[in-house]
């Protein structure tokens, strides 16, 4: 009996040493044989490989030259200071506001963040869809392909505009119509600006990017005057709405402090009306105005080339390896 056992430990033994011995073997020429197969396989190929990634090279070459010239417009801007008439509410509102509200009179809380403003009206639809109609800017803005330099001259695409006769020519499905809506303005607009707004200075940087870089800038600079502009005439109209209600307030009430506080507030309105007046940049102030790019800002060519051949030699081997083992499938 005892052995048996031993003799049936042994067998174990041995058939486990066995597995062992079979699996240590063969694994590792197995795995030898599939990377060397992968390699036959690769090097098999070797000239479809070449023929795909030189025509991918050469394909991204003749797209990257073809791509017309880009170039970003920036300008750097500042914050002009607290312009009148929020301010002076605000100081009002902490001096006289327990008094006012007994005459039934709120004069509001604290200031409002101007440039903040200014940023979010530059931004809005309402504003831009003015911007470009005020200024033309919708066959620069929606038909231009490229720039030549030598005339400095736009050149418009041919099937979308027609600049002997003035017309557009594009072709659409309806409810669009050939000439480019004020929202289609406006989102094409909205991909070529920029806004960035440095958290730690409060400094702020507008940019362009289009085919011409003395278009790119000439509308930096009129974005920067109107939008100053806007904010002017806005403050403007809100003081003298303000100086109107105060005024009639100061006619109806008899009380000598209260009118020590209105005659206070029109004064302030009138301020805000006389900054507004002297003051062109009123909301956004130039640190570092735009000027024409020398340099393009895009297309990256060397990086599309680049790009293009390194996704034509990886192509270019799953199809080789594809089509090995396919064939070698079928032959077994």
């Amino acid at each position: 009996m005892k052995n048996h056992r031993l003799q049936g430990s042994t067998s174990q033994e041995v058939n486990a040493m066995n597995s062992n011995e079979f699996y240590q073997q063969h694994l590792p020429e197995d795995d030898e044989i599939d990377l060397a197969e992968l390699w036959h396989a690769i090097w098999s190929g070797k000239l479809l490989i070449i023929a795909i990634s030189a025509l991918f090279a050469i394909s991204s070459v003749i797209y990257a030259i073809n791509q017309p010239n880009i170039y970003r417009a920036t300008t750097l801007l500042a914050p002009a200071g607290e312009q009148g008439g929020a301010g002076g509410l605000a100081k009002m509102a902490g001096q006289f506001g327990g008094l006012a509200s007994l005459a039934g009179i709120n004069l509001g809380g604290g200031g409002t963040d101007k440039t903040g403003l200014a940023l979010e009206v530059l931004k809005s639809r309402v504003f831009l869809e003015k911007f470009i109609n005020k200024h033309q800017l919708l066959v620069p803005l929606m038909a231009a392909e490229s720039w030549d330099l030598n005339t400095r001259t736009l050149i418009y695409n041919d099937d979308l505009y027609d600049s002997s006769t003035k017309t557009w020519l594009r072709e659409v499905k309806a409810p669009k119509k050939p000439e480019p809506s004020s929202w289609e303005a406006y989102k094409t607009f909205k991909q070529i600006l920029s806004i960035t707004t440095d958290k730690e200075t409060g400094m702020v940087t507008l940019a362009i990017e289009h085919y011409s870089p003395e278009i790119a800038t000439q509308w930096l600079f009129w974005l920067v005057r109107d939008i100053n502009a806007a904010m002017r005439e806005q403050d403007k109209a809100d003081a003298q709405r303000s100086i109107d209600y105060l005024t009639v307030k100061l006619q109806e009430t008899q009380l000598a402090d209260m009118q020590t506080v209105f005659y206070q507030l029109i004064e302030q309105q009138t301020k805000t009306i006389m900054l507004a007046e002297v003051s062109q940049e009123y909301v956004l102030r130039t640190i570092d105005p735009a000027n024409a790019p020398d340099e393009k800002a895009k297309p990256k060519r060397a990086l599309i080339v680049v790009l293009g051949s390194m996704l034509g030699g990886i192509l270019s081997v799953l199809i080789v390896l594809v089509r090995y083992f396919t064939s070698k499938k079928n032959q077994e």
